[in-house]
């Protein structure tokens, strides 16, 4: 009996494979007996994985994009389309996410890496990637995007990357300074209108020791984003290692003397902010206590007990673009959660000029001038009288329409936005 099954193995094993579709087969890692070596479909050898388990085939790009699913905690508890907009009314068109997920594999085997098909972001930017551009798993060639990585040379360290759906014009690791750029700590991409600098800043330590480092990369940054603003405006973000205020950690009274909250390392960040930068978060939501780091010890994230380290910082010109900025907490995986930027790309950008803020668009004060011109000659020939709430007006803003009575047939003129090209 035992040698008629023997005998009846690869005759079973044909009439599987015929009877099912070689999808079929290949997704339940099936595959056509031909004696004891086992076969692909074309004639090569399945290669054999772990404790000689066959190996699954391997899936392209595009199906391991689409095999994604979002985590369970999240279904249902998060806008991925929120409605917002800018000052202005115009809805966003551009979203970047950032994440320090603590080891890109780490979030690969918690099954959270579906997070990112599900929220869609136009450039998503990882710090603490802990993986060698060589090394990344597949799952992380995410389908659709331009994949940048800088790695650190000690292995499994540091590390960032910038997914990017538009191929930026240029990319540079670090940030021009040979002994801060061995870490794979900063990467940045070139568009049209803008620098995106996605960087993971270092740690003190514990008890400090590695202040004086950090003060010493803190001015070279510094002093990097500050050249490259002189060229087009900068989106610096990522995880900047620093509670800038009281209210950027739970615990603000027992943290003065530990890292992320010296004195020193706020000040250093604040010294961004002097040199003409932004933290738009807190700059939409002065008064919210929102997180963005929780040690993994004593259940810290269930009691919600702190840190905001990752911002999105952007250049004062750039403000006027800027939709939203928002706090991720949902999403798991990792000892920090994402944080993500909202903008109206191609609207509210405005350049510095002699050392004040003019607006791109070239005559546009010519154009205000002769606006404002052309309601007096109208007041005056026809003796019309304008509302006192438009006589306040006269100051007229860029993009806002000059209103007349009801009775002059003269069209209502606009200055043109500018136009921002992504």
């Amino acid at each position: 009996m035992v040698l008629l099954l023997r005998r009846m193995t690869p005759i079973i094993g044909n009439i599987i494979y015929n009877a099912n579709p070689p999808s079929l087969l290949a997704s339940s890692r099936c595959y056509k007996k031909m004696g004891k070596r086992q076969m692909t479909d074309d004639g090569g050898e399945v290669p054999k994985g772990k404790k000689g388990k066959l190996a699954p085939p391997p899936m392209s790009p595009k199906e391991l994009w689409e095999a994604m699913t979002l985590p369970e905690e999240l279904e249902g508890s998060m806008e991925f389309k929120p409605v917002s907009s800018n000052k202005e009314g115009i809805p966003w068109n551009l979203k970047i996410v950032s994440w320090n997920v603590n080891g890109i594999r780490a979030v690969i085997k918690k099954n959270k890496l579906g997070y990112f098909k599900s929220e869609d972001a136009d450039i998503i930017c990882l710090q603490e990637t802990k993986c060698d551009d060589g090394d990344l798993p597949p799952e992380t060639s995410f389908y659709g995007y331009h994949r940048y990585v800088n790695c650190a040379t000690k292995k499994g360290y540091s590390g960032t990357a910038i997914y990017s759906k538009v191929e930026p014009l240029s990319i540079v690791n670090g940030i021009g300074v040979a002994e801060h750029d061995d870490a794979g700590r900063a990467i940045t991409a070139e568009y049209e209108t803008f620098y995106l600098v996605n960087t993971y800043v270092p740690n003190s330590g514990k008890k400090v020791v590695n202040l004086p480092y950090r003060r010493e990369w803190n001015t070279a940054l510094l002093s990097y984003i500050q050249g490259l603003d002189e060229k087009k405006p900068v989106i610096l973000t990522g995880d900047l290692n620093v509670a800038h205020n009281e209210i950027d950690l739970k615990n603000d009274k027992t943290n003065h003397k530990n890292a992320g909250f010296t004195d020193e390392e706020r000040e250093d960040f604040g010294k961004i902010l002097d040199a003409g930068f932004v933290d738009s978060f807190r700059h939409l939501y002065p008064e919210q206590e929102a997180y963005t780091f929780w040690t993994f010890m004593m259940n810290a994230r269930g009691k919600n007990v702190g840190w905001r380290l990752d911002y999105f910082v952007v250049s004062q010109r750039l403000m006027g673009a800027v939709c939203d900025s928002l706090v991720r907490e949902k999403v798991m995986g990792s000892d920090h959660c994402p944080v993500m930027l909202l903008m109206a790309e191609g609207s509210g950008t405005k350049e510095e000029g002699n050392g004040v803020a003019v607006d791109k668009v070239e005559g546009a004060v010519d154009k205000v001038d002769k606006v404002e011109e052309d309601q007096e000659n109208v007041k005056q020939s026809e003796n019309l009288t304008i509302s006192d709430s438009e006589d306040e007006a006269g100051d007229v803003k860029q993009g806002e329409d000059v209103k007349e009575d009801e009775g002059v047939k003269k069209p209502v003129e606009t200055v043109p936005e500018p136009v921002v090209e992504a």
